[in-house]
């Protein structure tokens, strides 16, 4: 209807397009080329209004790809088709978001128009434009690969082509990259299918770092260790939080919160309560909406120390487990290795030893 198209278009004649921190560039003054109508749109083909600007002076220029409705629709930034508040492809986004949350888009052109028209409506209606993840909700996996940071990297000048050749003459003053293009899979990127998230080989290689980064918590040989460290709490998380999230794997036999280094330690009443909490938080952890760090717990100082001076001390046949050895005897000098005193053929129990007690004999006499 032409309601419709009026709104589309006024919506295109917008002063400033959709994009990313990092496509806009660290550069808080830009100066933007504006051209009404002067480019299709790669997804759906309509004309719009296209921006093309310089994010910094070593960086190449840049343009916009999508319309506006195309780029709302899914979320995505004009120019590099990232997800706006993760910086992330359209693809891994998906992957990590439940299923029946995600919102297509559809391929054939009658049915792409209509989500078109009908999200510009709900849009205006709202009066304000509302994000992708508003109607999702975030797993683990997407806020571990999210990234938080600008990567202006990514505005580097293209390659030079006559340098692939071996014919540049301009050295540094060239104005593009000296270096040979990558090769592989990434050097086959179409932007319909990073949209669309279909075979996208950047998404792919992020998927398969991030399966790559998941590094299994080995439980330690020490079988009395029933603590698990759990770090990077939020400074409000309460011990009753950290209960609730770990209630279920088994009994707590307690739980201590250290809030100046936001951290937890838990402790389990059964060493199978706390493997199993190990091997099923261990992919992601989240507590109060901070994603934490798991790891088995150490034995403190005081304990350690103590335990090492009982593997020091040794244990005589006969004697009570913990007891040392009298002064001046070593482990190798048993009680079944010392003498018998006369008329004695074997010396059954520590205390028959003469030796143990003090009693003074000549060593030089044998039976015979």
């Amino acid at each position: 209807p032409f309601h419709a198209t009026g709104k589309r278009m006024a919506a295109e004649q917008d002063e400033f397009p959709i994009l990313c921190e990092t496509c806009l560039g660290e550069n808080p003054f830009v100066r933007m080329a504006k051209i009404p109508w002067g480019q299709a749109c790669k997804i759906c083909e309509k004309p719009f209004t296209c921006y093309r600007w310089r994010p910094g002076p070593r960086a190449r220029y840049k343009k916009t790809q999508l319309c506006r409705s195309c780029a709302k629709t899914k979320n995505v930034c004009q120019t590099c088709v990232l997800d706006l508040q993760y910086g992330l492809p359209v693809q891994v986004r998906d992957t990590a978001l439940e299923q029946h949350e995600k919102e297509g888009m559809p391929v054939t052109q009658v049915n792409r128009e209509y989500l078109q028209e009908v999200a510009q409506g709900n849009q205006d209606a709202d009066d304000a434009a509302q994000g992708y993840h508003k109607y999702t909700r975030p797993s683990l996996l997407l806020q571990k690969l999210q990234r938080r940071t600008p990567y202006y990297k990514r505005n580097a000048p293209h390659i030079c082509s006559f340098f692939v050749k071996g014919t540049c003459n301009r050295g540094k003053s060239c104005p593009f990259r000296h270096e040979m293009p990558a090769t592989g899979e990434l050097a086959n990127q179409n932007i319909r299918d990073r949209y669309f998230g279909e075979n996208d080989p950047v998404a792919k290689k992020m998927m398969r770092m991030a399966n790559e980064r998941t590094t299994p918590l080995v439980p330690p040989k020490d079988r009395t260790i029933r603590t698990l460290w759990v770090g990077g709490l939020d400074t409000k998380t309460s011990e009753i939080d950290v209960r609730q999230k770990f209630n279920s794997y088994g009994g707590l036999a307690s739980v201590r919160v250290v809030g100046a280094k936001n951290c937890a330690f838990v402790t389990f009443s059964t060493r199978k309560g706390a493997e199993d909490a190990a091997a099923k938080l261990q992919s992601g952890l989240s507590i109060n909406g901070s994603r934490c760090k798991l790891a088995w717990g150490k034995k403190s100082k005081q304990q350690a120390k103590k335990e090492g001076k009982m593997r020091k001390m040794a244990t005589a046949p006969g004697l009570p487990p913990g007891m040392s050895l009298p002064p001046g005897m070593s482990s190798k000098a048993t009680p079944a290795s010392v003498p018998p005193p006369p008329g004695m053929g074997k010396a059954y129990y520590p205390s028959m030893d003469a030796s143990n007690m003090g009693a003074r004999f000549d060593t030089t006499h044998q039976e015979k």
